[in-house]
């Protein structure tokens, strides 16, 4: 699988996400500066977490007008596979790729732990390694991680399938105290109705191996790889 990591004004996630691309594809992903114009022919494009533009305005507002924005709209729009984790969620609904909005985290605190998610749907390019009901540890970091929808896009998300991932307990009980930012539904991850771009707060580059605590973000990117053979 050939792939490419996006890097934007403090960007802190984009090593993580190169590595973990490279450890599990066995190829090198291409790194794109977000002012590039020229994208290179890829089957994937990683949007990294971290804080681009110093989150100035509004988190990812302004990344979602960088040059390299129009490309990578482009290559979506040609079925190629966009992901963007944490930060990358943020610009993609600030791009417009993916509904909604995240807001503020419910406790107004930055959040930084490990939490359990649900695959509601592992019929897609992101999840077919997981079995649907699966329950997977995957670490969080974000200030900003509300995710925000009107009911009508929640209920279309819902009754689509489009939503990937769901915080919730060891139980698979999608509760209050499962949800560490206080987003709606307890929604970790959502996709497009085409099926070909993912967004998520969760970090599955940080859990690939057991030296990081655990591997249970292998899955995510394994089906990717699946889908393309």
């Amino acid at each position: 699988m050939k792939s490419a990591v996006v890097t934007f004004p403090a960007s802190n996630c984009d090593r993580d996400m190169y590595v973990a691309l490279e450890k599990i594809t066995g190829q090198t992903p291409h790194k794109i500066w977000h002012q590039d114009s020229d994208i290179p022919n890829v089957d994937l494009i990683a949007l990294p977490g971290g804080f681009s533009f110093g989150d100035y305005l509004r988190c990812g507002a302004m990344a979602a007008r960088s040059p390299a924005i129009k490309a990578i709209a482009e290559h979506a729009k040609r079925g190629g596979y966009v992901i963007g984790v944490c930060n990358g969620f943020q610009v993609l609904t600030e791009m417009g790729l993916l509904p909604g909005a995240l807001m503020r985290n419910a406790s107004l605190k930055f959040v930084c732990k490990t939490v359990q998610l649900k695959v509601e749907n592992s019929d897609s390019s992101f999840t077919n390694r997981y079995n649907t009901g699966q329950v997977v540890d995957i670490p969080v970091a974000h200030h900003d991680g509300n995710y925000f929808a009107d009911d009508q896009t929640l209920a279309k998300l819902e009754d689509n399938g489009q939503v990937a991932f769901r915080y919730v307990d060891e139980k698979g009980e999608a509760t209050p105290s499962s949800n560490p930012n206080g987003s709606q539904n307890n929604i970790a991850g959502i996709m497009n109705e085409r099926g070909n771009i993912l967004g998520m707060m969760p970090h599955p580059e940080r859990f690939i191996e057991n030296a990081q605590g655990g591997q249970d973000g292998r899955g995510f990117f394994e089906s990717i790889i699946n889908s393309l053979n």
